[in-house]
């Protein structure tokens, strides 16, 4: 099944938490809600290294919501690399997170942002 919803970043909290050779650390809180094919919210926790012309990121989504009409909890693991070629994104639904109707969710995903800053996460799951 292909999922797709839209979201926002309600809360952007950044700490930084070091600098190496030119390269700053951070840890981002986010709190985030979907529309669209999955209708809920989610707290994350990123980890992210900024360099001048590009950087990364890591970190973890607890969805909470309906999707394809069913109720539940699941983790997104995902990632990010940006630099002079581009943005890529990867993302996989942590094996064993899926809980309520979401159980034994399966699948992978990303999630971006379009050049005019709209985010969409996508998803390509099985559920259990």
């Amino acid at each position: 099944m292909n999922a797709t919803a839209p979201f926002t970043n309600d809360r952007y909290d950044e700490e930084p938490y070091g600098e190496a050779a030119g390269t700053e650390l951070s840890r981002v809180h986010i709190s985030r809600t979907f529309t669209g094919d999955l209708d809920g919210e989610s707290a994350a926790e990123l980890l992210i290294a900024k360099a001048e012309g590009g950087g990364g990121y890591i970190g973890h989504d607890r969805i909470s919501g309906t999707l394809a009409g069913k109720s539940g909890t699941f983790v997104f693991q995902h990632t990010g690399l940006m630099g002079p070629d581009g943005v890529t994104n990867t993302g996989t639904i942590v094996p064993g997170t899926g809980t309520g109707e979401l159980a034994g969710i399966t699948g992978e995903g990303t999630m971006l942002a379009d050049d005019a800053g709209n985010h969409t996460l996508t998803l390509d799951y099985v559920l259990g």
